[in-house]
C-alpha cells in the first residue's frame, strides 16, 4: 500500500449477540444466536415478531443521564462502543477521556456511519407534532437525528478533535466508514481513526416498511413447522426466505503502525485493503451476479496489492435473502476463480441478523478477529444445502484453520458495494 500501514488498536461491539467484544466473539464462535422476539415495541398487528435485539443495554452506564434522554438509541449504542474501544486500544484516561500522553486529540479523528440515523427520534417528534402540537415537539430532534448525531456526540463525550464525519450508504456504510477511516491515516491526515457503524432501526416504521417489501426471513422451522425465531436467518440455506432486522454498532480504533509501535501496543489486525462501487441497477435488488460486488472486491484486492490466492476467509455479507446470497457467491467464485472452492466462507448474520449500517464494522471485527485467532465462526441454520450454492459456507460449527488474511463483504440498498480486507500483523 503507502509507508503508513494502519492496524487495528481497539474494539467495542455493542450486539445483539453481546454487549462488548469478547462476549460477541465467544457466542459467535459457539454459533449462539441474538435473534428473539422483538421487545422494544408491540408487534401485535405485525405479521413478524422477530429481530435482533441488544438485550438489557443501559444507555446510563456509558454517558450522563440528560444526554442518553435526549440521543438516539444508535447515539448511545455508539458512545458505548467506542469507549469499550479506546480502553481496548489504551488510550483512556481516569477520567474516561482521550489520554493525551498517548494521542494527539488533534490527529485523532472518526468517522461513524449509520445508514438511517435517529429514526425512532423522528418518529416519536412526529407522535408528538401530530397529537400535541408543534409548541411541544422538542428542541433537541433536529441536532440528535441526523446521521452525524453519533459521530458528534462520540467526539464530545471522549475529547476527540481531528477529522470528523458519517457516512451513509445504507448497508454498506460499516465498510465505508472503515475503509474511508483507513484512507484518512494513510493520506496522513490523523494519525489514529475510528471506524464505526451504528445502528437502531427497530422501530414500528421501519419494521412495517421491511415487512412491506417482503423481506423479512420467518421464523417457522422449515422441517418441524414449530416457531423459533433463531432459525429465522438462515443463509446460503435452501429455504432461506428473508433476513432479520436487528441493531447494535461496532468500532475500531485505527491507528498508523509505527504510531502504535511508540506506544509499546500489539495490533490486533491490519486494514490492507478497502474497495468501493455502485450498482448502477436497481435500488433495492443486487446486480445479476454481484457484478457491483465484484468490482468491489477486485479494488479491495488491487489496493491490498495481493492476488486473490492470498484470501483465506470471507465473512459474506450473506443477509438470508434468495438473490444476495445466490448473487454474492457468484460474485465471489466470479472474482477469485478455482481459489473460491478452497476458500471458507461465512455469515455472521446467521446469529446477529442484519445490523444495517453497523454491519459493515461488526463485520470487519470479525475478521480481524479470524486473522488474530484462526477461528472462524459458523454460518448456522445452514441444514438444507442449496444445490446451485457451490461454496465452503462452515456450516453450523466453528472452524480453526491458519487464516492470514479475510475479507468482508457489504452491500446496501441503492447499489452500494464496500469490501475491507484485514491480515494478520507482519514485521
Amino acid at each position: 500500500m503507502t509507508a503508513r500501514r494502519v492496524v487495528v488498536t481497539g474494539i467495542g461491539v455493542v450486539s445483539p449477540v453481546g454487549i462488548g467484544a469478547g462476549v460477541s466473539w465467544d457466542n459467535l464462535v459457539a454459533g449462539r444466536s441474538g435473534i428473539a422476539d422483538i421487545t422494544l415495541f408491540d408487534t401485535t398487528d405485525y405479521e413478524i415478531h422477530v429481530a435482533g435485539e441488544v438485550k438489557d443495554f443501559d444507555a446510563t452506564q456509558y454517558m450522563d443521564g440528560k444526554d442518553a434522554r435526549r440521543h438516539d438509541r444508535n447515539t448511545h449504542f455508539a458512545v458505548a462502543a467506542s469507549g469499550e474501544a479506546l480502553k481496548d486500544a489504551g488510550l483512556l484516561n481516569a477520567d474516561g477521556m482521550l489520554d493525551t500522553s498517548q494521542a494527539d486529540a488533534d490527529r485523532f479523528g472518526m468517522i461513524v456511519g449509520t445508514a438511517i440515523g435517529g429514526i425512532g427520534m423522528i418518529a416519536d417528534g412526529l407522535a408528538t407534532l401530530n397529537e400535541r402540537g408543534p409548541g411541544r415537539v422538542s428542541p433537541f430532534l433536529l441536532p440528535h437525528m441526523i446521521p452525524d448525531a453519533a459521530s458528534g456526540m462520540v467526539a464530545i463525550q471522549y475529547g476527540i478533535r481531528g477529522p470528523n464525519l458519517a457516512v451513509v450508504s445504507a448497508c454498506a456504510t460499516g465498510g465505508h466508514a472503515i475503509g474511508e477511516a483507513m484512507e484518512t491515516i494513510v493520506r496522513g491526515q490523523a494519525d489514529l481513526m475510528l471506524g464505526a457503524g451504528t445502528e437502531a432501526v427497530i422501530v414500528p416504521i421501519a419494521f412495517a416498511g421491511f415487512g412491506q417489501m417482503r423481506a423479512l426471513g420467518s421464523p417457522i422451522d422449515p422441517d418441524t413447522g414449530a416457531y423459533d425465531p433463531t432459525i429465522a436467518s438462515r443463509p446460503f440455506d435452501l429455504t432461506r426466505n428473508g433476513f432479520v432486522v436487528s441493531e447494535g454498532a461496532s468500532v475500531l480504533v485505527l491507528e498508523e503502525l509505527e504510531h502504535a509501535r511508540a506506544r509499546g501496543v500489539t495490533p490486533i489486525a491490519e486494514v490492507i485493503g478497502y474497495g468501493s462501487s455502485s450498482d448502477a441497477s436497481h435500488m433495492a435488488a443486487p446486480a445479476e451476479r454481484g457484478e457491483g460486488s465484484q468490482r468491489s472486491m477486485k479494488a479491495a484486492l488491487e489496493r491490498a496489492g495481493i492476488e486473490p490466492e492470498a484470501v483465506d476467509y470471507i465473512n459474506a455479507h450473506g443477509t438470508s435473502t434468495p438473490l444476495n446470497d445466490r448473487y454474492e457467491s457468484a460474485a465471489i467464485s466470479a472474482v477469485f476463480g478455482e481459489h473460491a472452492s478452497r476458500l471458507a466462507v461465512s455469515s455472521s448474520k446467521s446469529m446477529t441478523g442484519h445490523m444495517m449500517g453497523a454491519a459493515g464494522a461488526f463485520e470487519a471485527f470479525v475478521c480481524a478477529r479470524v486473522v488474530q485467532t484462526g477461528c472462524i465462526p459458523p454460518t448456522i441454520n445452514l441444514r438444507h444445502p442449496d444445490p446451485e450454492l457451490t461454496l465452503d459456507y462452515v456450516p453450523n460449527e466453528a472452524r480453526q484453520i491458519d487464516s492470514r488474511v479475510a475479507l468482508s463483504n457489504s452491500m446496501g440498498l441503492g447499489g452500494h458495494n464496500s469490501t475491507l480486507i484485514l491480515g494478520r500483523v507482519e514485521a
